[in-house]
């Protein structure tokens, strides 16, 4: 299981996730360039950047095992374009699923990476996107900000590019309260695949996933065993 965090997030957003994760299951997060351990590293100009940088670290031969991506908010488009370039190279994953974001034709542009630091830190508090400890601490927000107003840059500068559509399951996933997808957002993605397309909806904003991690880790769940079975690898000696 691939996990992209949300925009301004990280890996360890998900180390919870891995924890709580069934032992037969690999819960791998995914890091992007520029934010703690590859700090150093460039932020790629766009989306499709970000996409290639990390399907570029996959192995030579595709995934080594059944593989089912996912990605939360700025996470499910660069989910989605990871998809796309492994689905080219012909070694797609199983499934993806998708949480929290419009249908990719359907992404909204905005200004907020324009915005002043202020207005920024608002628009956080909004989408309840950072605890309030971090944005109520001058000297963590300040760290913070470039690496956040740069998502945002990713996020409202998006737009896919034509290409073939998926042959996978797409499963989407958002919250009933959530201000930055409505139903019909979340319908439209199932315009991106020719396979079956199911959605899903919880109780909640934005963040719905901090109170239904445990109903999310079990879809995820089941949908990694589903594509193990499909794929009829046999399992190595017990552990």
């Amino acid at each position: 299981m691939l996990l992209f965090p949300h925009g301004g997030g990280s890996a360890s957003y998900y180390r919870s996730w891995a924890a709580a994760a069934p032992w037969d299951i690999e819960f791998l997060a995914v890091q992007y360039p520029g934010r703690e351990d590859r700090y150093s590293e460039p932020v790629p100009a766009d989306i499709q950047g970000v996409a290639a940088a990390l399907a570029a670290e996959m192995p030579a031969d595709g995934p080594p095992l059944p593989t089912i991506v996912f990605g939360h908010s700025m996470g499910a488009i660069v989910a989605y374009e990871f998809t796309r370039l492994l689905a080219a190279a012909g070694e797609p994953p199983m499934g993806l699923v998708v949480s929290g974001h419009p249908a990719p034709m359907l992404t909204r542009p905005g200004q907020v990476h324009l915005a002043s630091d202020e207005e920024l830190i608002e628009e956080l508090r909004r989408t309840e996107a950072t605890h309030r400890d971090i944005l109520d601490n001058a000297s963590l927000v300040q760290a913070f900000l470039p690496i956040i107003r740069g998502d945002y840059r990713l996020s409202e500068t998006y737009r896919p590019l034509s290409g073939d559509r998926l042959k996978l399951p797409v499963t989407v996933l958002y919250g009933d309260r959530d201000p930055e997808i409505q139903a019909w957002e979340a319908d439209g993605w199932r315009e991106v695949t020719g396979g079956p397309c199911e959605i899903r909806t919880f109780e909640g904003g934005h963040f719905y996933l901090e109170e239904h991690r445990d109903a999310v880790v079990e879809l995820l769940t089941a949908q990694a065993r589903t594509a193990s079975d499909a794929s009829a690898i046999p399992w190595p000696s017990a552990p």
